[in-house]
């Protein structure tokens, strides 16, 4: 008869002699039984749980082709360690004329035999259970004692002989630069282009993605907690942000997530896209438009909640109101001179922080220029082949790539003096107000973020201490002010709101000047 012998081990941690055994005992049991080998199958490091084989699926599909007329393993927990494969495998390999026989399990052929088999294959499934029991009770002590328990290691950490996360000496500072510069209000694009100039690599070597700027940023693991399954564990990994700005991180990144365009059209600019939001339930407002009955064009900033989900009852505000009482208030700033002095100072005391991104190209060099040693060493012992040639030219070019950026990154930085700071900030007051470019950089650079109510506004500024409160009132005197005559008597009213449609008509018995908000 002839016969076909399937071996595995589920592990690599088991000796690779165990599979050399099993061949060696199924092919001792064929010469005792008079049957030929005519081919092996060996599955190495995969587990009987499941079928997902490559060489056991080969096995099955050649046993159509009448080549062999047994299946000879070492044991039945070879074959598979479920019950239900087991059955549904042996069925298939039965309509094929095919035979499975285990080499050092002696089950006789009558009804004796099915209930041993059938024993056999419980005990194996039994076995597979508790031994992934005891793997899962290990993991979770491991867990509960911040130990490594395989698998890829998380960037910015290294294992130690221990087994324990420690900082890992440049990739952890390239953590903290990142959560640093997301909750300051960079871009994740943005982030991205400077770690792929900077050469920086992921924990397997490969250039970073999108996705791994927002996977350090939603990593609760930068703030020492362990998770493994159900089980959390607090403080165990040494921790690389602050409470307070991964935080912050989170809310812009559920934010953004749901952040509406910036423009409605090709000609409409919401200059406070992703800044303002809804005093009433925290939710951001977005650019809304509509037509009057005469066709003109209203354009308002509506509560995200009060529009989609019916969830807050605040009101449409102008969008051409608002926009311009948030310039004015950065015009106040530029020429309040003590204000602008302590920016001038913070600015300047900034400039002699640790330059991150430099740091991290200048390791990068250091380490390809170590490469290039070793390489050059390699060649000196008389080590040559295409592949170090090509290693050699690949880190040479690598070398000088990062020479270049960090030219660029050293001049591109220089450090400013306070008359040079103070320049540049009396150069915004000169800024184009109805330029919208230039007036969403003075936005951008001023404004964090701004809280709308029906009777203030509340606008956080991007300094220390920098809120400032525009109730109703000084709105009002604000249009009192304006050189169209037409506005001068129309705000009459505190509410900051615009009740009626998006079609800007005002509906019966509204007042004119409830339109203005």
């Amino acid at each position: 008869m002839n016969a076909v012998i399937y071996a595995r081990y589920s592990s690599d941690h088991q000796r690779e002699e165990s599979i050399e055994g099993q061949l060696r005992e199924c092919k001792e049991y064929a010469d005792r039984n008079d049957m030929v080998v005519v081919k092996t199958y060996i599955d190495r490091a995969l587990s009987a749980k499941t079928d997902n084989r490559p060489e056991f699926q080969k096995m099955i599909k050649d046993s159509a082709k009448g080549l062999f007329d047994i299946v000879l393993v070492w044991k039945l927990d070879r074959f598979a360690r479920n019950r239900y494969d087991s059955a549904h495998y042996k069925a298939m390999l039965r309509k094929n004329g095919v035979k499975v026989v285990s080499a050092k399990e002696t089950i006789s052929e009558g009804p004796e035999g099915i209930i041993l088999e059938s024993m056999l294959e419980g005990y194996a499934e039994y076995y597979s259970a508790e031994l992934a029991q005891k793997v899962t009770r290990g993991m979770k002590e491991n867990a509960l004692k911040g130990k490594y328990n395989g698998g890829i290691v998380t960037f910015g950490y290294v294992v130690d002989e221990n087994n324990c996360f420690q900082e890992h000496p440049v990739n952890a500072k390239i953590v903290r630069n990142i959560f640093e510069r997301y909750s300051s209000g960079d871009g994740v694009k943005e982030i991205l282009q400077s770690l792929q100039a900077q050469g920086v690599k992921n924990q397997t070597g490969k250039i970073p993605n999108y996705n791994f700027v927002t996977g350090i940023l939603k990593n609760r693991r930068y703030l020492g907690e362990y998770r493994f399954r159900d089980t959390v564990v607090e403080n165990v990994f040494p921790i690389l942000v602050s409470q307070e700005v991964f935080n912050k991180c989170q809310k812009r990144l559920a934010l953004n997530h749901k952040k509406p365009a910036h423009f409605k059209s090709v000609k409409e600019k919401y200059l406070l896209t992703g800044k303002i939001y809804c005093g009433h339930c925290g939710d951001h407002m977005c650019g809304v438009s509509g037509s009057g009955k005469a066709g003109v064009k209203y354009r308002y900033y509506h509560c995200n909640s009060a529009k989609t989900k019916k969830t807050c009852n605040k009101k449409r505000i102008k969008k051409d109101l608002i926009e311009e009482i948030v310039i004015n208030a950065i015009f106040k700033i530029l020429n309040d001179s003590d204000l602008i002095n302590n920016i001038v100072d913070t600015c300047y005391a900034m400039q002699t922080n640790e330059n991150t991104e430099l740091f991290i190209m200048k390791n990068s060099l250091r380490q390809t220029e170590k490469e290039i040693e070793n390489i050059i060493t390699a060649i000196k012992r008389g080590v040559i082949s295409d592949s170090i040639t090509s290693a050699l030219k690949h880190s040479e070019a690598e070398r000088d790539k990062l020479k270049n950026q960090i030219a660029l990154e050293e001049i591109s930085r220089p450090v400013l003096t306070k008359e040079q700071i103070k320049y540049w900030l009396k150069q915004l007051k000169n800024a184009n107000r109805t330029d919208n470019k230039e007036m969403q950089a003075l936005i951008d650079t001023f404004v964090n973020s701004i809280y709308v109510y029906n009777d203030k506004l509340l606008i956080m500024f991007n300094y220390r201490d920098g809120e400032r409160c525009i109730t109703a009132e000084e709105v009002k005197e604000y249009m009192k002010n304006k050189e169209n005559p037409d506005n001068q008597n129309d705000y009459r009213s505190s509410s900051m709101c615009v009740n009626g449609g998006p079609s800007g008509t005002r509906t019966p018995g509204q007042p004119v000047m409830s339109r203005l908000l």
